[in-house]
C-alpha cells in the first residue's frame, strides 16, 4: 500500500469515529427506523479504498463478491446485479431462454404467485408476456401454503414464483417438491430472507434459481444491488448472458481471448470468425454491478452472522413484549423454519375498538417509523387492475392485510432501548383505547 493511500485511509478511519455522534437514545425524539443499514469503518474504508483505486465498473471485487456469495449460499454460482429487481427480472427472463429448449416458458404460460407482496417479484412475469396466478396467503406467516399452491396448478402452470415474506419462510420444501411433480420451475425471491433456513436448510438453496437484494433496507447492503444465485450451470450462463448485454462470450469486459476461439465462431447467419466478444444470443441488459458496490458487499458480508441474530434478537424481544396485548394478531414463524427476520408484522383484529391508522399515526407521532406489508392485495392496484392475470381460492386475507396491516422494524441498527420504548407505545395505545 502506497504511503498516500493508507495516509487516505486512516483519515477515513477517523472521520468515521468523529461521525458517529452521542449514539444516546432520546423516546420520541429520536428516529427508530424501520429498516436501514449498519456501516462501520471498515464498510467506509472499503468504499473509499475501491474509488481510489478507481474501480468504478464490474472488476475484482464483484467477483470475489460472486464467489464468496455463492459459497455462503451454498449455490454453484451467484451473478451479481445493480439491483434485487434487476435480480427478479434476469431470473424470470432466464426461464423464458431458447437455450432450453421445449422447456422454456413462452408467453401465455401460467406462473404462480401471491397477491400479497411486492411489484418486483410480479412484474417480470408480466414484463415476459406470461400470466400470474395469484392465490392468497395465512395471517400471521404472512406466506401462502402448498396447499394453495397445489390448487392453482393448471394445465398452463409452468412455474412458481414466490418470496419468502419479511424474512419468515413459506413451506419452500413442499412446494419445491410441487413443482418437480409437476415439471414447474421454482424461483424463490429471498431478498427479505437471507439466513433464514426451512427444516434446516438455508432458503434460497430449494428452487431453481434464487434472487436477493442488497438495498439498504435489506440484511447487507450495497447501496443498491442484488444478485441471481443457482445450482444449475446452464440457468446461471443464461443469467450471465441476459445481464451482460445478451452476449455469447463470457469472458470479463477487458479480457480478450480467454477462451482461445475468439475468432473461431460461427453463429446465426453471422459469417464464420465473427468476434464473439460482439455475438448475441439474447435479447439482454446491461444489469451489472460494479466495484464500488461489491466491495461494500464484501465486508457486509463478514457481519452477516451478526446481524441475523441481532435480527432474531429484536424480533423476539417485541413477540415477547407484546405477548397477550389485545386487539392485535401477532406474527408467528412458519412451522419448521427459523426466520432470519425482515420486520415484525401486526395485524389489527377487525372488531379492534380502534383502526389500523389510528396506530400507525400514534407510533410515527413518536418517531417510531411503520411500513405497509408492501402493495397489500396486489390486484387491487392501479398498474394491474387491467393486466391479464387469475385468481385461484379468495384472497381475503389479502384484503385483510392491505385494510389492518403494517410492520414495525427488527434491523441490527435498533437497541434493546428503542425496542422495548416501541412495545410500550404499542400498550400504551392499546390500553388507552380500552
Amino acid at each position: 500500500m502506497s504511503v498516500h493511500k493508507k495516509i487516505v485511509l486512516d483519515e477515513v478511519r477517523k472521520y468515521h469515529q468523529d461521525d458517529q455522534g452521542d449514539g444516546v437514545f432520546v423516546p420520541g425524539v429520536t428516529e427508530i427506523w424501520p429498516s436501514g443499514a449498519v456501516l462501520d469503518e471498515e464498510d467506509r474504508t472499503a468504499l473509499v479504498e475501491a474509488a481510489l483505486e478507481m474501480r468504478i465498473a464490474a472488476g475484482r471485487s464483484c467477483r470475489k463478491f460472486e464467489s464468496s456469495f455463492a459459497r455462503r449460499m451454498k449455490r454453484r454460482k451467484a451473478h451479481l446485479t445493480n439491483s434485487g429487481s434487476s435480480a427478479n427480472l434476469l431470473a424470470t427472463t432466464a426461464l423464458t431462454s431458447h437455450l432450453l429448449e421445449d422447456s422454456r416458458l413462452r408467453p401465455g404460460d401460467e406462473v404462480i404467485t401471491v397477491a400479497a407482496g411486492f411489484p418486483t417479484t410480479v412484474n417480470p412475469i408480466l414484463q415476459n408476456g406470461l400470466i400470474p396466478v395469484f392465490v392468497d396467503v395465512e395471517l400471521g406467516t404472512y406466506n401462502t401454503t402448498a396447499d394453495r399452491v397445489a390448487q392453482a396448478i393448471g394445465p398452463k402452470t409452468r412455474a412458481i414464483i414466490i418470496a419468502h415474506a419479511l424474512g419468515n419462510p413459506f413451506e419452500v420444501a413442499e412446494i419445491a417438491q410441487l413443482a418437480h411433480d409437476h415439471n414447474l420451475f421454482l424461483i424463490e425471491d429471498n431478498c427479505d430472507a437471507v439466513g433464514s433456513t426451512y427444516n434446516g436448510r438455508l432458503t434460497g438453496t430449494f428452487g431453481d434459481l434464487t434472487t436477493v437484494s442488497f438495498y439498504p433496507a435489506h440484511h447487507l447492503t450495497m447501496g443498491e444491488g442484488g444478485c441471481v444465485l443457482t445450482a444449475d450451470l446452464a440457468l446461471a450462463r443464461i443469467v450471465e448472458s441476459l445481464r451482460d448485454w445478451g452476449r455469447d462470450c463470457w469472458c470479463e469486459p477487458g479480457e480478450s481471448d480467454k477462451c482461445l476461439k475468439r475468432f473461431k465462431y460461427q453463429m446465426g447467419t453471422l459469417p464464420e470468425g465473427y468476434d464473439h466478444k460482439y455475438i448475441f444470443s439474447h435479447v439482454g441488459y446491461n444489469l451489472k454491478a460494479t466495484d464500488l458496490q461489491a466491495a461494500l458487499g464484501l465486508t457486509q458480508l463478514t457481519k452477516l452472522d451478526d446481524f441475523v441474530e441481532a435480527r432474531k434478537r429484536n424480533w423476539r424481544r417485541l413477540r415477547e413484549g407484546l405477548e397477550g396485548v389485545p386487539h392485535l394478531l401477532l406474527p408467528r414463524a412458519t412451522p419448521g423454519s427459523d426466520p432470519s427476520w425482515f420486520g415484525f408484522v401486526l395485524t389489527v383484529s377487525p372488531d379492534a375498538p380502534f383502526k389500523r391508522a389510528e396506530l400507525v399515526d400514534f407510533l410515527e407521532g413518536r418517531k417510531i417509523g411503520t411500513r405497509r406489508l408492501f402493495a397489500g392485495n396486489l390486484t387491487r392496484h392501479p398498474a394491474y387492475i387491467d393486466q391479464p392475470h387469475r385468481v385461484v381460492g379468495n384472497l381475503d386475507n389479502s384484503d385483510v392485510i392491505t385494510a389492518q396491516t403494517f410492520w414495525v422494524g427488527v434491523y441490527p441498527g435498533l437497541t434493546d432501548e428503542m425496542i422495548d420504548y416501541v412495545v410500550s407505545s404499542v400498550k400504551e395505545f392499546v390500553e388507552a383505547r380500552g
